[in-house]
């Protein structure tokens, strides 16, 4: 495998010729001789640093340093520099950029080469979250070394800081200094690695210093974790002295303390107006029970434009839903808006609800043990509810009740569903002293269901005609939608893509999706051709697959070793195929039947004849679960069976 690595003498040469205002730390960090990585590795980050201090009035500066070497062409991506910055809040006191090339030249990014863009370009009205970047890409070649360094001041209520040691490249020195005034504390806690303990310095003991070292590269694994539950992540939170002076904000020292200011926030925005309660009442007009309430006002919130309008973030604005009588009139709102404004609406018909704050992306993102607002980026609603609501996102709390969990961002997924990376995610459930972290519930696997039905024609010469017609329900339904609302071509595309991959040569006749009855369910019906599906053998054998088409997020594991723990999401399927053999034909061969039964799935396939047509049926089930990699073995052998009994051919032949 060929790795890119020069001798120690010329990483030391290139420096030497480096530019005279190439900073010490960057000429130093470039002077550092990597190991040797794979040929997939394509850049090692030299230095990641960070340093943040703290004044009394509420100021907080912190100077960033970044070194990157590219190792091959792949890693050219990784020569670019960005600091974020909040317009409200914040200033970028300075950015600087270099490059060091393989030649040992240094080049030095000026503020005409310095980008300045909005975080959030696709849907935001207005956001104070913005950036300054430097790509330098384009001028990258692999042995060359980019840097930067940023000063950003704040004034902030923030008091506490997150901090990744690393992403998904290698990393031989990563670093987090937190400079604090006379008689303040720090606390961390840490994520993903084991607890590190910072180094205190600073005449008074005022400087904490955490370090990681020769951090490995994070590769990519099928149904791995996303990378913030595999990188180290430290988290900071400060105290400052008894009876000190102070512009900083809320120290949260449990969930009950995030809860009670977030009520703070929140509540005052959650009144209605008379045109708002009036809507409220139209919509749940015709409901007979509850449920039907919640999922009448769920759908026309849904139906907002998402827009967010972010302001204020660095004072708390970030956390504080618009008034939901503004966002009633204008139509348009955010997360925290959207569920705020269903909340409202509940309670004006007389359904009590909660404000749910969570991390949608990454299910073990949130931790128990480090009380923070910071850790969640969604804002979704809880609805108390009866024990006549029977629904997969229903969860029960001694303190607050059962409770319905719903997204009514996500216009995707109905009421009585979640979102699939947003179950089994801790999430703080906001009232005030009540409050509770609680794990969102997972959709059993029979809730997100898909029932197929296949029929297929197979002619002597190998042809088949066939006819699919699928019905899905919960979240198997819900990704059916997704990819059912890009452009119509794209979708068309992406079809006709998952045919022709199964049936080489398929021509596609019609596709024909579209949402069922209930809103909870998709269907999809695809006609197809294709010229050689069966393959005929000395003129009177002909061999073909029963399991015409599998399923389209079907897991498939080929490497022997794995690194990461396995993450599976709960599904089941029933799928039927009928096969009218060709005139002249019988069953020579027939696969035996499969019944394999793992703790985290199970699998059966079953062949009957009757007559001149082949009966196959097939059913899987797997459970949302994580497993541990050292389990890899059992999960790869369940699928490779699995996969087995999908390519399992029968053999006809010719009478």
């Amino acid at each position: 495998m060929t790795r890119f690595l020069l001798p120690l003498c010329f990483w030391i040469h290139s420096v030497a010729l480096a530019a005279d205002d190439t900073p010490q730390w960057l000429r130093h960090a470039a002077s550092i001789q990597p190991p040797k990585y794979e040929a997939k590795v394509g850049a090692v980050v030299l230095l990641d640093e960070e340093e943040v201090r703290v004044e009394e009035g509420g100021r907080v500066t912190t100077t960033s340093r970044y070194a990157v070497r590219v190792l091959n062409r792949d890693g050219r991506r990784s020569a670019i520099g960005e600091k974020t910055y909040l317009t409200g809040t914040s200033k970028v006191r300075d950015f600087r950029a270099w490059l060091i090339t393989p030649a040992g030249d240094a080049r030095k990014y000026g503020k005409e080469k310095v980008a300045d863009v909005a975080l959030s370009q696709d849907f935001i009205l207005y956001d104070e979250g913005r950036a300054r970047v430097v790509d330098a890409s384009n001028d990258t070649d692999p042995g060359a070394v980019f840097g930067y360094e940023a000063v950003v001041e704040a004034k902030s209520i923030v008091t506490q800081f997150e901090f990744a040691f690393q992403g998904r490249l290698p990393a031989l020195e990563s670093r987090f200094t937190l400079v604090l005034p006379v008689g303040w504390k720090a606390q961390s806690a840490m994520f993903n690695a084991e607890n590190l303990k910072p180094q205190i310095s600073g005449a008074n003991e005022s400087t904490y210093t955490w370090e990681m070292r020769n951090l490995p590269f994070l590769d990519r694994e099928p149904a791995s974790p996303n990378i913030n539950a595999l990188a180290p992540r430290l988290a900071v939170s400060f105290v400052p002295a008894e009876g000190a002076k102070t512009g900083q904000g809320k120290v949260f020292a449990n969930w009950s303390d995030v809860s009670r200011w977030q009520s703070e926030l929140a509540d005052q925005q959650a009144v209605p107006s008379p045109e708002l309660a009036q809507k409220a009442q139209s919509l749940v007009g015709g409901a007979q029970n509850d449920f039907d309430r919640i999922r009448a006002i769920g759908r026309y919130v849904q139906g907002l434009k998402y827009v967010a309008i972010e302001t204020g973030i660095g004072k708390g604005g970030g956390y504080k839903p618009h008034a939901a009588a503004d966002v009633f009139r204008k139509s348009y709102g955010d997360c925290k808006d959207k569920a705020n404004l269903m909340r409202t609406m509940l309670k004006s018909v007389g359904i009590e609800s909660y404000l749910v704050a969570i991390y949608s992306g990454d299910r073990n993102y949130v931790r128990e043990e480090w009380p923070s607002p910071h850790q969640f980026n969604h804002m979704i609603i809880a609805v108390k509810v009866g024990a006549d609501v029977r629904a997969g996102a229903v969860l029960e709390n001694s303190g607050l009740g059962r409770l319905l969990i719903f997204d009514p961002t996500d216009s995707e997924t109905p009421v009585g569903y979640l979102p699939e990376n947003e179950q089994a995610s801790l999430a703080l459930v906001i009232s005030a002293d009540h409050g509770a972290l609680l794990r969102m519930p997972v959709t059993p696997a029979a809730a997100n269901h898909m029932v197929r039905e296949t029929r297929v024609a197979l002619a002597a010469d190998g042809s088949i005609t066939s006819q699919v017609e699928e019905r899905s329900l919960g979240e198997t339904a819900a990704q059916a939608r997704r990819l059912f609302r890009r452009s119509r071509p794209e979708y068309v595309k992406v079809i006709e893509r998952w045919v022709s991959n199964e049936a080489g040569g398929a021509a596609v006749s019609k596709i024909e999706p579209g949402d069922g009855a209930s809103d909870a369910e998709f269907r999809l019906r695809v006609d197809f051709t294709a010229p050689r599906y069966g393959r005929t053998m000395q003129g009177r054998l002909m061999m073909f697959r029963p399991a015409v088409l599998p399923g389209r997020e079907a897991l498939t594991l080929t490497d022997h070793t794995r690194k990461y723990p396995i993450v599976l999401n709960s599904e089941s399927v029933e799928d039927t195929v009928h096969v009218k053999l060709p005139p002249g034909f019988k069953i020579d061969e027939l696969p035996g039947n499969a019944d394999l039964s793992a703790p985290f799935g199970h699998y059966e396939a079953v062949f009957r004849v009757d007559g001149d047509e082949l009966l196959f049926t097939r059913r899987w089930e797997i459970l949302a679960t994580t497993i541990p990699a050292t389990e890899y073995s059992r999960v790869r052998e369940f699928f490779e069976k699995f996969w087995a009994a999908e390519q399992a051919p029968v053999v006809l032949v010719k009478q």
